[in-house]
């Protein structure tokens, strides 16, 4: 998976009178992050999409977002993986069935902290919980949160089945709570080449607000982080990934590399993949596969398997789906 369910308590799913449970026993999946994409508006490369899916199952898992969280797309603009400017989005209560919410765009020193500071950029946006996308503009800034058609595409259970890929796509019918931001390129600095980003959860526990989930590039805590080293690795931020180390005693760079040569890849990644984040250069065309952003149709599991096994394995024959649409907010209607 991208990141699905690496926070929640463990699920069950069977395969072939097998079953795998996914996920380590704490976590809540309102605030459990599945994907992040950025990539270049569609006819407007001016303006760039950020994306931040939570809520994997959805709504079967939570029904809507946790008001008491703050959702952060988390942007570096210099190289350091620490955050220069940081979207914040909270969420009001539930009442009534409608939900509100407010983005507040962060910058310099108060982007890094545990937060949600910044003057708002979207205000008293109201969040769909149906089909229809409701959509709320300001100057240059769109945005949309609610149930969408999870845009991941996945043999999940042909993984759990020892990579025997004959599954299909287990994701083609799941939704996701998306939250989905225009914004012109300028809000995300002016250095594109050392531009990257991540997605963060942050929950409020005692009257202090704690880091809960992150993630940036696919599947890395899925595939390389094992029990309680997923939730270690999620309380930590890019910029601690090189030195941080596991619950077996060792830096997680280390771990990173002694599961790409379990996999028949080049540990020499283990440093390309860590710091865990999303380069995101707006200055050139968007490609997962060129380490640049990530669009909807990316095949983000068929790059990832070739890089991380050497190319002893090349695709888990699952491809796109059809229902992205080719305007804001991109994901598809939910199922």
């Amino acid at each position: 998976m991208a990141d699905h369910l690496d926070v929640p308590g463990p699920i069950a799913i069977t395969v072939d009178d097998d079953t795998a449970n996914i996920g380590p026993p704490m976590g809540d999946p309102k605030t459990d992050i599945t994907d992040v994409y950025a990539f270049l508006k569609p006819g407007d490369s001016s303006k760039s999409i950020l994306i931040l899916n939570v809520n994997p199952l959805a709504p079967a898992l939570a029904s809507s977002f946790d008001s008491a969280a703050i959702y952060q797309i988390n942007v570096d603009t210099n190289g350091d993986a620490v955050a220069d400017r940081s979207f914040r989005i909270r969420f009001s209560d539930l009442q009534d069935g409608e939900q509100k919410a407010t983005v507040h765009l962060a910058t310099g020193a108060l982007a890094a902290r545990l937060n949600d500071g910044g003057p708002a950029v979207i205000a008293g946006a109201p969040v769909s919980f149906g089909a229809a996308a409701r959509v709320t503009t300001r100057g240059d800034y769109r945005f949309f949160a609610g149930i969408r058609s999870d845009p991941f595409f996945f043999d999940l259970l042909g993984f759990i089945d020892d990579f025997n890929f004959s599954h299909g796509d287990f994701f083609a019918d799941k939704n996701v709570f998306a939250i989905v931001l225009e914004v012109p390129n300028s809000a995300l600095g002016t250095t594109p080449h050392t531009t990257s980003l991540w997605g963060r959860t942050l929950l409020a526990r005692n009257g202090t607000l704690v880091r809960d989930d992150r993630m940036a590039r696919a599947a890395i805590n899925t595939v390389f982080n094992h029990g309680q080293d997923k939730n270690v690795f999620n309380s930590i931020d890019p910029d601690k990934d090189l030195t941080a180390t596991t619950t077996e005693g060792i830096t997680f760079v280390q771990s990173f590399r002694n599961t790409l040569a379990a996999l028949g890849g080049d540990t020499a990644l283990a440093t390309v993949l860590l710091p865990d984040v999303l380069n995101y250069d707006f200055s050139k065309p968007t490609s997962y596969a060129a380490l640049n952003g990530r669009r909807l149709h990316d095949d983000v599991i068929d790059i990832s398997l070739s890089l991380i096994t050497g190319g002893g394995l090349t695709t888990d024959h699952v491809g796109p789906h059809t229902d992205y649409l080719s305007g804001f907010p991109y994901v598809g209607t939910p199922h």
